[in-house]
C-alpha cells in the first residue's frame, strides 16, 4: 500500500510530544535513566533526537492517564536494551493479560505489520519520570 503523494500529511515528518509537569525532573529522567540529551530546548521545552526522528518533551499543567503507549523505539537487539535500562535505574512493567505476557520485563507479542516483513514483535514497556508511558520494540524474522 502506498501513500498519496499530493496529501501533505503524508508527506509530512511526525514528531512526538509528551508532556512532563517538572521539566528538570524529565530532564534528569531522560539523561540519567536513558542516557539522552536534547539537542536544543527553549523556554518550556526539550528536543531530543533518535535516529532520522526527533521528540520533544514539554513542560504542561496536563499529564497522560499512563493506560497506552505513547512512544516506543525500535531496536535491534531488545535483550540488550532492557538490560542496559535496567542498569541505569528504569523500571519495566509488567503485563499479564491472555495471550500476552512479559518474562523478564520482555513480552513475545504475535503479528506484525505486513509491510515491516516480520513474523512476530518483542515488546517492553516503561514509564518516564512524568508517568509517560513508553516501549522499546524488535521486530522477530
Amino acid at each position: 500500500m502506498s501513500t498519496d503523494d499530493s496529501n501533505p500529511l503524508a508527506r509530512a515528518r511526525v514528531a512526538t510530544r509528551l508532556p512532563a509537569q517538572d521539566l528538570d525532573r524529565a530532564r534528569r529522567f531522560y539523561s540519567e535513566r536513558l542516557g539522552l540529551v536534547p539537542v536544543d530546548e527553549r523556554p518550556g521545552g526539550l528536543l531530543y533526537r533518535c535516529g532520522g526522528a526527533h521528540f520533544v518533551v514539554f513542560q504542561s499543567t496536563g499529564a497522560s492517564p499512563g493506560t497506552f503507549t505513547q512512544m516506543a523505539w525500535e531496536v535491534d537487539d531488545i535483550e540488550a536494551v532492557v538490560s542496559e535500562l535496567k542498569r541505569r535505574g528504569v523500571v519495566f512493567e509488567d503485563v499479564d493479560a491472555p495471550g500476552f505476557r512479559t518474562r523478564d520485563g520482555i513480552a513475545e507479542i504475535e503479528g506484525n505489520y505486513p509491510s515491516k516483513g516480520a513474523r512476530g514483535e518483542r515488546g517492553a514497556w516503561f514509564r518516564d519520570s512524568e508517568g509517560n508511558l513508553l516501549g522499546v520494540g524488535q521486530p522477530v524474522f
